[in-house]
């Protein structure tokens, strides 16, 4: 929202799941009437609400602005109702509003106080409002976070898995590489318990494995030779009932359905920006998959969190908004210095840049480094620093890549510290 010294009114909403609150301010501080209540099913409530504001617009001669708490998603039906109707309306951050929440002496909260607070919040000229991204990029943003649900929940189900395995079967778990392995899984799903495996033998076990295994005949065998001891040993070591044996079947069976929704998921993004080529999303993705160490995932999820770019103007904005900012502990005479990150930015988008970071500074399989420039940097920080705040430096860099990508509309070219310097100083001296 761009700072003026226009008068208006401001309409705070308060917004819920089946209605909302609004309330109207005067730029006095004055609050008009009683709080409206606006019901989402129903057009009537909605149209009386919005004839609401302009009656009192034209009753004072003002202009309003319509202020309202994001609130995951049920708050975009009604921006939007609004931007239609012709108003202008903008969304806070829940950060900010609770900031001023105790702005009375009293402890009250509910929608009505609620409502009045960002009618209230709305008159301050220092008001941050956030950007509401586009409907393309906010259908991506929905998709990709559905997607990052999904993958908890399946590593939710792989812990489980592997609890009930340490009780009936534990010899199982180092046999495979992985447990959620589709190998892994097929084995365990066809033959349960142990005895079934000690039933079936080595034979029949390596003749199963090798429709589920593309491997070599002497690396099935000895997997299949493993397995049977192992089967043996739980003998020795295990116990289990029905209901377990029951609940890794289960387990199986939830993994395998939600890896293959989180593909279909996958494909769906990938199909909506391939109908998008020449949307600025696109061209964004492309952009940050220059990057040394970012796949098409990270790249999207970069771009769909970050929304509008040029609503950043220093690299400084784009740390703080991803939640890379140190959380600062000053008062009086003490100033802390366990310094940590703020954390209160999206963590989808910090989750990428920590991904992307760790790939930064990996070696690859013949030992040189995926970005030279960004490994030796680590390597420097650690020798005077622990490998977790090397890293969190690392971070602090990629995000200046990323954010030097967006702004120049340029791909990325590894240049070394001295590379940059003398490209510098040459630009400076031809501005002079």
């Amino acid at each position: 929202m761009k700072n003026d010294n226009r008068k208006y009114l401001s309409v705070g909403i308060d917004v819920g799941a089946d209605f909302s609150l609004m309330a109207i301010a005067l730029p006095s501080q004055e609050l008009l009437g009683k709080s409206y209540r606006i019901f989402h099913n129903s057009k009537r409530s909605l149209d009386g609400a919005i004839d609401r504001i302009y009656s009192v617009m034209e009753q004072y001669d003002l202009p309003a602005r319509i202020f309202m708490e994001s609130t995951g998603i049920y708050h975009f039906p009604v921006y939007h109702k609004m931007r239609e109707a012709g108003l202008d309306a903008y969304v806070l951050n829940p950060l900010v509003t609770h900031a001023s929440k105790d702005i009375n002496v009293r402890n009250i909260h509910n929608d009505k106080f609620d409502a009045q607070k960002i009618a209230l919040l709305g008159l301050r000229p220092d008001l941050k409002t956030s950007i509401v991204p586009s409907d393309d990029v906010a259908a991506m943003k929905a998709i990709l976070r559905e997607y990052y649900a999904m993958k908890k929940e399946t590593s939710m189900y792989i812990c489980r898995l592997k609890d009930q395995l340490r009780q009936v079967f534990p010899q199982f778990i180092p046999v495979f590489s992985k447990v959620n392995g589709v190998a892994a899984m097929a084995v365990l799903y066809e033959y349960l318990t142990p005895d079934s495996i000690l039933a079936a033998g080595a034979d029949e076990l390596e003749r199963f494995m090798k429709t589920v295994i593309s491997k070599g005949p002497l690396h099935i065998r000895k997997k299949a030779e493993a397995l049977v001891e192992a089967a043996r040993d739980a003998q020795n070591f295990g116990h289990g009932n029905t209901g377990v044996f029951y609940l890794i079947r289960h387990y199986i069976e939830m993994i395998r359905l939600l890896d293959a929704q989180t593909k279909q998921i996958l494909t769906q993004v990938k199909v909506l920006l391939k109908e998008q080529k020449n949307s600025q999303m696109a061209k964004q993705v492309r952009l940050l998959q220059s990057i040394p160490g970012i796949g098409f995932l990270s790249a999207v999820t970069l771009v769909c969190e970050i929304g509008d770019f040029s609503a950043f103007k220093r690299p400084k904005q784009l740390f703080a908004y991803f939640g890379l900012d140190p959380a600062v502990r000053q008062s009086g005479n003490f100033s802390g210095a366990d310094l940590k990150m703020s954390k209160r930015g999206s963590p989808y988008a910090r989750r990428c840049i920590y991904v992307l970071a760790i790939q930064s500074v990996s070696l690859r399989v013949d030992g040189t480094a995926k970005n030279p420039v960004l490994r030796s940097f680590y390597e420097e920080k650690c020798k005077s620093k622990s490998k977790m705040t090397a890293l969190g430096a690392v971070m602090h860099k990629v995000c200046n890549i990323i954010f030097a990508v967006l702004r120049d509309e340029r791909p990325f070219v590894l240049i070394t510290p001295e590379e940059h310097r003398t490209a510098y100083f040459s630009a400076s001296v031809k501005a002079a």
